[in-house]
């Protein structure tokens, strides 16, 4: 049972990693570009060490398209949570809107028809 869990709490750390590789520079424009390339291929590095696995074992529980609903929810949680803690960017009420028809998408990709 908890083994079903694991891929989301992978997915969810894989998603902290790459939420900072995509997006965690932008604290830092005047460093050079190469140098938060570099940094970034860093950190995804580590996204991948947990995506892969957490992919691998989903699919003993989840159909593909379940699994990049599951990772799509999480990142945008994620994302939401660190624009706001790390990039102090403001959370507006139609970034709300916009998830809660995502979150109508999940019903529809996990529903028994």
């Amino acid at each position: 049972m908890i083994r079903q869990f694991l891929p989301i709490i992978l997915l969810t750390i894989s998603n902290i990693f790459m939420t900072f590789a995509w997006y965690g520079h932008l604290r830092f424009k005047s460093a050079a570009l190469w140098i938060v390339v570099l940094a970034s291929w860093g950190i995804a590095l580590f996204e991948y060490c947990f995506q892969v696995p957490a992919n691998r074992i989903g699919s003993e529980y989840f159909t593909t398209a379940q699994l990049k609903t599951i990772q799509e929810v999480i990142t945008l949680v994620v994302f939401s949570v660190f624009s706001v803690l790390y990039l102090k960017e403001e959370f507006k009420w139609n970034y709300l809107v916009g998830f809660i028809f995502i979150i109508f998408a999940v019903f529809f990709i996990f529903k028994k028809w």
